[in-house]
């Protein structure tokens, strides 16, 4: 059931009661005996807070987002993905150009030429059925009818959040459509470790279990090609500040993604038991591990944050004030068939784990 009580973190949950595309919007609230709460829109699914201890047993809300429906829901003027779960295809396509068994299909190009985040009308902006079971756990169920977006299939989803005892946000994918398609869904939440949006993360130490990564253009889409990182910005296979390498544009690929826009290729080859990534504020000494059974993790630096958003606690977001890291396939899987699978069919249900486990 919905929260009606102001939230530990702040948040007042009548901001976010309304009626949109037919459904109630509402804010629900994950809780462990621990102290950390989650609190989690049906509107894109998106986790609008999350409030967790320092070092010092002080709780801080470690995720930008706004504090309303209303402007979370105004696309015209507030388009976001903070928070959201992202659908039918995260990330990039090239071209918007999808082929199935011999067949083309031109899919919204809403980022130069390419479809980003399923195109304009993408699953962050679609209000989910929800179910909650208990105080730890939370259903969101979408319906994505044959043609959303030009992507075929009637595809049925269902994101359940389970807040853990040990402070890990476990975020359970299922999927199930009735024709091929492809499928490629991650939660795009933008994490500052400080507790301080108006900080930006170029201290936070970052460390990637991978050796290659696929490099961009200048459009943002991979050029087809995986390279290794070593010897460049890219290495974090040994943990390593954010800041370091993130202005560094002489370096092509930082110009080409105007800081870290990149996939990395994991190494931990779907085990969601190995950590993938971390993250560490050393100023409050929360860390953020990534374990995941997707192949790749986009990592962004908050680059074109412009100060236009004015999110929670009347704070405008600036550039590079968070870091996302985005469990995914990687981007454009669909148009090189030597990558990890992106297929989804009634033969071949979708299933992904991602957890984010804080420590500090």
């Amino acid at each position: 059931m919905a929260t009606t009580a102001i939230t530990r973190s702040g948040l007042d949950p009548h901001r976010f009661c309304k009626q949109l595309q037919g459904e109630e919007t509402a804010l629900y609230v994950l809780q462990n005996q621990q102290g950390m709460e989650v609190c989690i829109t049906n509107y894109g699914a998106r986790i609008v807070s999350i409030w967790v201890p320092d070092r010092d047993g002080k709780f801080r809300d470690v995720v930008l987002a706004y504090d309303n429906i209303d402007t979370f829901s105004d696309k015209e003027h507030h388009a976001s993905d903070f928070g959201a779960v992202i659908g039918r295809y995260a990330n990039r396509i090239g071209d918007g150009h999808l082929q199935i068994d011999g067949k083309t299909y031109q899919l919204p190009q809403n980022n130069f030429t390419h479809c980003l985040h399923g195109g304009p009308d993408g699953w962050h902006y679609r209000v989910f059925k929800a179910q909650q079971p208990d105080s730890q756990h939370l259903i969101l169920t979408l319906e994505s009818p044959d043609g959303d977006a030009n992507f075929p299939g009637k595809v049925n989803v269902q994101v359940t959040y389970h807040l853990t005892e040990d402070n890990a946000l476990e975020i359970h994918y299922a999927a199930e459509s009735d024709a091929k398609t492809v499928i490629n869904l991650t939660n795009h939440s933008y994490f500052n470790l400080s507790g301080d949006p108006t900080r930006t993360i170029a201290d936070h130490v970052l460390r990637i279990d991978a050796d290659r990564y696929t490099p961009t253009g200048t459009t943002f889409l991979p050029i087809g090609e995986i390279h290794p990182v070593e010897g460049t910005p890219m290495d974090f296979r040994q943990p390593k500040e954010v800041g370091k390498d993130l202005k560094n544009f002489e370096e092509q690929q930082i110009k080409n993604g105007n800081g870290f826009d990149h996939n990395w290729c994991l190494n931990t080859a779907g085990d969601a038991t190995r950590v993938a990534a971390c993250v560490v504020c050393p100023a409050t000494g929360i860390g953020l591990e990534i374990l995941t059974t997707e192949p790749g993790v986009q990592i962004y630096t908050g680059n074109f944050l412009d100060h236009s958003a004015v999110g929670k606690n009347g704070i405008s977001y600036g550039p590079n004030t968070a870091i996302c890291l985005e469990t995914q396939k990687y981007p454009d899987t669909p148009n090189h068939p030597e990558w990890p699978s992106a297929e989804l069919s009634p033969e071949r249900p979708y299933r992904s784990l991602t957890i984010f486990r804080f420590t500090k």
